[in-house]
């Protein structure tokens, strides 16, 4: 979990657990949609139907909100990621990665989005995550790449481009869903789309 982000809430009851969630999806769909700065706590409250009032019950103002969104966000991402170890088959744990990431970008396109919008402020508020927690990630995840390729189970492929370029692949059907269904007549469907990429990532990265 990403703690420089937000900080879990202390435990709370059942119904507490509710509206906060019932909150977090409202308000990630209003973020998604209009930004950080054009998202209102009036906007938000509208979309998941509660008063204003009850609403900063829950949270103190919208920047609390947002980062908690974000913080689940990046857990959701991240947590794939994670199982990512050296003993596993690498063809097996990248082609099982992809697949989880291609899922998630099409389930949850809004959390994608709001993602890029955050990166696109310039990541005001996730850049000091961005540069500890997650850059010990994926240094960790790209040493592993690295003992598959010494041990002749994978080409001599730079670790973190493979790893940027699953998570380019993977979101840009999140991000640019539009136009690719405009360019294709269609929606593509999470299987298509998981054999595609992995296909092409995996043929690249295949030991010759």
């Amino acid at each position: 979990m990403p703690r420089s982000v937000a900080e879990k809430p202390e435990k709370l009851s059942r119904i507490q657990t509710a509206n906060r969630a019932l909150i977090t999806e409202a308000a990630l769909e209003v973020f998604a949609t209009e930004g950080y700065r054009g998202a209102t706590i009036e906007r938000i409250a509208e979309r998941c139907g509660m008063s204003k009032t009850n609403l900063l019950y829950y949270f103190p103002n919208k920047d609390e909100i947002y980062r908690t969104v974000l913080a689940q966000t990046l857990e959701g991402w991240l947590d794939p990621f994670i199982e990512i170890s050296p003993d596993a088959d690498p063809e097996e744990a990248l082609g099982n990665y992809i697949a989880e990431k291609v899922a998630l970008s099409l389930d949850r396109p809004e959390a994608s989005r709001l993602f890029a919008n955050e990166i696109h402020r310039g990541a005001p508020l996730i850049h000091d995550f961005l540069k500890t927690e997650l850059k010990d990630l994926v240094d960790e995840k790209a040493a592993v790449i690295r003992q598959w390729i010494d041990s002749g189970k994978l080409a001599p492929v730079d670790p973190y481009h493979l790893i940027f370029m699953i998570w380019a692949t993977t979101q840009h059907y999140a991000d640019f869903a539009v136009q690719v269904e405009a360019v294709m007549g269609r929606a593509p469907d999470t299987d298509e789309i998981t054999q595609a990429i992995t296909g092409m990532i995996l043929k690249g990265a295949r030991p010759a």
